[in-house]
């Protein structure tokens, strides 16, 4: 769920921020927009909240920033992932979305409605940086199935990007997974079976129902 942190002297500016940012996640996964305060979080850090206003100008920057770092931390994790030469495609695939199933884990439906309704301006932003960030990730996904003849090459990989993202923003609504009973991170574990089981090859196929077994 946490991102890494930079090897950073502890008193850096930029530690410092990096400390803030992770914290606040978590702070926003437990207690969502309307419990966030930042008395509570500079207490949870261990500082004043004089230092926090040194960083961030508002609670609004705060989460705003941590919404955007989060949305890095997918992209940077899916090029890594798929960087490894010596993992087949469908591994690839199982390692990136064992490490969205952990992030998401503490996101909580009541948390995204919250944030939905309380901030509605905060909510348009984390669905901007879920759009851009996932359509990158399988938009690479797509390209590196092809290559591998995992995926069909008749798929356009930014249509195909695309259609992904418009699908998981209206399944990762919070209504419609309380409707379904399901948490953020089953949602997107469905959605992604269900959207790569129309993309694969024969060959493909093969390898994804031994790598993902039900």
């Amino acid at each position: 769920m946490t991102d890494a942190v930079p090897d950073l002297p502890i008193d850096t500016p930029a530690a410092v921020r990096s400390r803030i940012l992770a914290q606040a996640r978590v702070h926003l996964f437990n207690h969502g927009y309307t419990g966030f305060t930042m008395d509570a979080l500079a207490a949870e850090l261990g500082m004043s909240k004089k230092t926090l206003y040194v960083h961030f100008r508002s609670k609004d920057a705060i989460i705003r920033t941590a919404i955007s770092a989060f949305g890095a931390g997918v992209r940077a994790e899916a090029d890594t992932i798929l960087a490894q030469p010596r993992l087949t495609f469908c591994e690839k695939l199982r390692g990136f979305a064992e490490t969205m199933m952990e992030r998401l884990e503490a996101l909580r439906p009541a948390i995204v409605r919250d944030v939905q309704r309380a901030a509605p301006h905060l909510y348009k932003h984390m669905l901007q940086v879920r759009s851009e960030n996932l359509s990158h990730a399988f938009g690479r996904f797509i390209e590196e199935g092809q290559l591998a003849g995992a995926v069909r090459d008749d798929i356009s990989p930014v249509f195909a990007g695309e259609f992904y993202v418009h699908a998981i923003q209206g399944m990762m609504n919070a209504d419609t997974m309380q409707r379904l009973h399901l948490t953020p991170a089953e949602t997107f574990d469905r959605a992604l079976r269900v959207f790569f089981g129309g993309l694969l090859t024969p060959t493909g196929q093969k390898e994804y129902e031994k790598t993902f077994p039900r």
